[in-house]
This record gives C-alpha cells, sequence and structure tokens, in this order.
C-alpha cells in the first residue's frame, strides 16, 4: 500500500541520542533539509554522505558504511581533490546523528534509527537544481549517479522505508509540523 503524500507530523529534537536518516535521490532537497534541522537545533551532528561516497562510482560502498558510523560513532571523508581516503571524524554519542544523502535509508541502516525520511522531487526539478548547484562538476556525472541511484532504490526500496515522505519543493513544512 503507498504512503500517504502527505507527511505524519515531524518529531521534535527528542533525545540526545536521537538518529535520523534522510534519504532521497540527487537535488530534491536532502542536504537543505538537514542544514535546516541543524539550524533549527545546533546540537545536530550532521553527516552528509557526499563527504565520504568513495568517487563517482561510490554510492553503495558509503551506503554500506551508514550503520558502522551508527554503530562505532565515527566515519572517514574521502579526499575527491586526492581520489583517496582522507581524515577521521568521531561523533559524539550523546548527541543527536543526522545523515543525509541517497544511499542513508537501507533495510541494514533503518532499525538502527529513531526517524527516517525519503525527500520525494520529480525528475525535471532534481537535475535542475542539482545542476544549477554543482554545474560543470556534476554534468559530466549526472546520468552515471543517476543509474547507481536506480539500482539501489530497486534493492533497498528506501521511499517504502522510510517513516515520512517530505516534499522537495517546500521542506520548511517539516518544521511547520513538529
Amino acid at each position: 500500500m503507498p504512503k500517504p503524500s502527505v507527511p505524519e507530523p515531524s518529531p521534535a529534537l527528542p533525545s540526545p541520542r536521537w538518529r535520523c536518516l534522510i534519504d532521497g535521490r540527487s537535488g530534491s532537497g536532502k542536504t537543505e533539509l538537514g542544514r535546516a534541522m541543524a539550524a533549527e537545533w545546533p546540537e545536530i551532528q550532521l553527516i552528509k554522505l557526499d563527504d565520504f561516497y568513495p568517487g563517482w562510482d561510490g554510492l553503495d560502498a558509503a551506503s554500506a558504511l551508514v550503520p558502522r558510523i551508527l554503530t562505532q560513532l565515527q566515519w572517514q571523508e574521502w579526499n575527491w581533490a586526492t581520489d583517496s581516503p582522507g581524515g577521521w571524524h568521531q561523533l559524539d554519542g550523546n548527541r543527536p546523528i543526522v545523515i543525509e544523502g541517497i544511499g542513508a535509508l537501507s533495510r541494514a541502516s533503518q532499525p538502527l534509527v529513531d526517524h527516517s525520511i525519503w525527500v520525494d522531487l520529480d525528475d525535471a526539478s532534481r537535475k535542475k537544481r542539482a545542476l544549477d548547484r554543482d554545474g560543470d562538476t556534476y554534468a559530466p556525472h549526472w546520468e552515471r549517479w543517476a543509474r547507481q541511484e536506480e539500482r539501489f532504490m530497486a534493492r533497498e526500496n528506501p521511499r517504502e522505508l522510510a517513516a515520512e515522505i517530505v516534499d522537495g519543493t517546500d521542506i520548511s513544512h517539516w518544521f511547520k509540523l513538529s
């Protein structure tokens, strides 16, 4: 049965150990929602999968790391300039954690969090947003990345795993519900 298009009310920031995943396709508004959460709740530790995808073919590899990040409370960044692993980052287990990016919400990661969100937006709007944001850096990789997203979505079905679906045209609606 399809989920309703109107999301359930979003939670106010709960306990210090609250964990949330934000997933959705490229350009849908995941990063915008994550940044808005961090602005609203400065105690949140916001982790972006963009910071640790190991290159343009790294969606599955980064997705596989999310459960480990949630349990071990550390992650290693990817240095896009050198195309190699970068520095390590420790998380505070007594502060809320939000992880955003396509690949965040999988069958392995969903049971480890308190809340999960899928950000939905039509394909044309997503592409325009992503290419306006990242331009010539991303344009040559759009189709390559889209194929990885499609494979991930077919395998993991993150939209159906999500506790909530947010309309990417207006992420501010999320805070009006909380």
